[in-house]
């Protein structure tokens, strides 16, 4: 939405996706899996096209596995890089692209508590300081002080929404009884972003990663786009930090910059 409103859009990597599970049965072959870096960079540079991103960087890190997995210790990986470091870098993307604004990952993972998506939560923050400040990693290109920095995130409204929308078809939901379980925090989400136009682009951007999702997966596609959108247009974001104004809740992230 925001690519196609003209704004320039780039995405941080953080890792090479080594570790990722293959998903699709179409795709668990041999030759994917001897070549599964390569083939990851390839889908994310489909769905980054399909969204509309100018330019993709990688943070340079290896996929850190799950927690406590033997992958989760390799020197390489994200996890066990020096935090310093993994700031600087980040950094160095930030003061290159020069963004008003920031999304992220944010420390509520809603169970899914992959170290990798931990340490990007835990590099945002310092990294968005960091940025702006002329005495910090000076010779990572000029300061440059984005604005706003938002943690993506999901609703419980957002599920209840779609399973109830499952139920009015007649169809069966993917959203289990520990779904509704999960420690979702709405009272934190600031900002409702209507994009419902674009879910079919959000759909087939997915879909672009083929070793990672199931086209057949019920809980990705068990509903079609319209009716997704008509149970709940939005994407919903929290606001994590900000230095203008603006009026809450949001239906803009760039609500309150000039």
């Amino acid at each position: 939405m925001y690519s196609e409103r003209g704004v320039v859009v780039s995405l941080v990597c953080c890792t090479g996706g080594e570790e990722g599970e293959i998903l699709n049965p179409a795709m668990d072959r041999p030759e994917v899996l001897e070549n599964i870096e390569e083939v990851r960079r390839q889908e994310l540079a489909a769905a980054a096209d399909i969204l509309g991103y100018s330019q993709v960087y990688y943070l340079g890190y290896r996929d850190s596995g799950m927690a406590d997995s033997e992958t989760n210790f390799d020197p390489r990986c994200f996890a066990q890089a020096s935090f310093e470091e993994s700031v600087e870098r980040l950094v160095t993307f930030i003061r290159a692209e020069r963004p008003h604004v920031m999304v992220t990952y944010g420390p509520n993972q809603h169970g899914y508590r992959h170290p990798d998506h931990l340490r990007v939560a835990e590099i945002s923050g310092p990294a968005f300081d960091a940025a702006g400040d002329p005495d910090a990693f000076t010779t990572a290109g000029d300061p440059w002080q984005p604005l706003k920095m938002y943690y993506v995130t999901w609703s419980g409204k957002s599920l209840r929404a779609l399973h109830i929308k499952y139920k009015e078809l007649g169809l069966e939901s993917p959203y289990e009884k520990r779904w509704f379980e999960s420690e979702f925090n709405d009272e934190a989400i600031t900002t409702h972003i209507d994009c419902a136009a674009y879910f079919d682009r959000r759909s087939k951007a997915l879909l672009a990663h083929q070793t990672q999702v199931d086209p057949e997966s019920k809980f990705w596609f068990g509903l079609a786009d319209h009716h997704v959108a008509e149970a709940y247009p939005y994407e919903d974001y929290e606001l994590a930090r900000s230095l203008v104004d603006s009026e809450m809740p949001e239906s803009d992230l760039f609500a309150g910059i000039a």
